[in-house]
């Protein structure tokens, strides 16, 4: 079975106020003083208002999720003791001018491309998942990169930035895609390909080093692994859960293509581009592109696609019952942004917004009640009745 982590980056906002606040630095050294008995890591990020918390490789997706919820118990309880909580939110919704971190690396970036990252402070999640090679990691970018806008859907959680309403459900991806290299790439269809694709991007000098190769999904740079990083980061940490569990059914999934001799779709990049912006404007609310037809269905539809795509490889995975109880979870009570939204309905102030989403990761973790099973969830399938659910009960929506 493969290995799967996850790295979800954090906002750090003030208790009382719901703005970010620049204390990452004294975040993470705290974070790294205390001793706890199963450690990931904290790193820090290029604006001093966020922090990123990462896990080990799990085979598990349910100790993935203790990790997860413990990892953000440990900042959110280091970021108290500076005043601030740890809140999984993809854009601030109050106005902020980000502080940079120090290092010569970020203060480059900083004076070369001028108004992205001084304006720029958004947090994603990142999913990496084990691979036998580079050929085969490459194979698999080929074939996951279609589906892949789902899970800007899934994950949408940045309605607001900069004290207004943006109109979309997941602009995190939108101001993100302003960076040179963000996005979807063409099908590369061998490693040879993809190294020599990456190393020509970097021969233009539009990018100060291979770090900066900010691809929807790529090969990670020091790790034997696929990385997808199309997600904001979720509100609920059983929504990172649920999403780890589909990326690696996409990897199982698209293994067994490749080695079948099964090709890839020649979906044209821009196609995928247009997929990503759909999907960053309408989370689950609207519509999304459907990669069977490249025409637009409605999300729930889409979803299910996906989920009967993967099923064997989540029935093989033992993960299958999970995802379903998470996504059923996630169509009946909203998306990140949907759920926002519906807080500043409520109290018409965005700072206060920031505040309930951070006590979400708190919530969660004082009523989870067993490995796997989330607060709230719905034990009910979001596939039910489709020829490929092997039985599984329940239904979209």
């Amino acid at each position: 079975m493969r290995t799967m982590g996850v790295e979800e980056e954090l906002l750090l906002i003030d208790r009382s106020t719901g703005v970010p606040v620049p204390v990452a630095d004294g975040v993470l050294a705290g974070a790294r003083a205390t001793r706890v008995p199963d450690p990931g890591g904290v790193v820090g990020e290029m604006q001093r208002e966020m922090i990123e918390v990462t896990t080990r490789p799990h085979t598990s997706l349910a100790a993935l999720g203790a990790q997860v919820l413990d990892n953000r118990a440990l900042v959110e309880q280091v970021a108290n003791g500076f005043g601030a909580h740890a809140a999984p939110l993809a854009t601030s919704p109050t106005p902020v001018t980000p502080h940079v971190s120090d290092g010569a690396r970020y203060h480059r970036m900083m004076q070369r491309y001028g108004c992205i990252p001084r304006q720029g402070l958004t947090c994603g999640l990142h999913v990496h998942v084990a691979i036998d090679s580079p050929a085969e990691g490459v194979a698999v970018l080929d074939r996951i990169r279609t589906w892949t806008p789902v899970l800007i859907a899934l994950s949408a959680n940045s309605p607001f930035h900069a004290g207004v309403d943006t109109g979309h459900a997941s602009f995190r991806s939108i101001a993100w895609s302003q960076w040179p290299s963000a996005g979807p790439m063409e099908r590369f269809g061998s490693e040879e390909r993809y190294r020599a694709v990456t190393e020509g991007m970097l021969r233009t000098g539009a990018l100060l080093d291979e770090g900066m190769l900010y691809l929807d999904a790529r090969l990670s740079r020091a790790h034997p692994t696929v990385e997808v990083r199309v997600a904001d980061v979720p509100l609920d940490p059983g929504v990172t859960v649920t999403i780890a569990g589909l990326v690696r059914a996409m990897v199982d999934t698209a293994v067994e293509e490749w080695r079948s001799g099964s090709l890839e779709r020649d979906t044209p990049a821009c196609t995928v581009r247009l997929a990503n912006w759909r999907a960053a404007l309408e989370g689950l609310d609207g519509e999304l592109v459907d990669p069977l037809t490249g025409r637009a269905a409605p999300a729930r539809e889409v979803v299910t696609l996906l989920l009967a795509h993967v099923l064997p490889a989540l029935v093989a995975n033992g993960d299958d019952q999970l995802v379903e109880r998470g996504l059923a979870d996630l169509f009946a009570r909203g998306t990140g942004a949907s759920r926002q939204r519906a807080a500043y309905a409520t109290t018409g102030d965005l700072g206060q917004v920031a505040l309930a989403a951070a006590m979400t990761s708190v919530h969660a973790r004082t009523g989870r009640v067993a490995a796997g099973l989330w607060p709230g969830a719905d034990t009910g399938s979001v596939i039910g009745g489709h020829p490929a659910s092997s039985g599984l009960s329940g239904a979209v929506g």
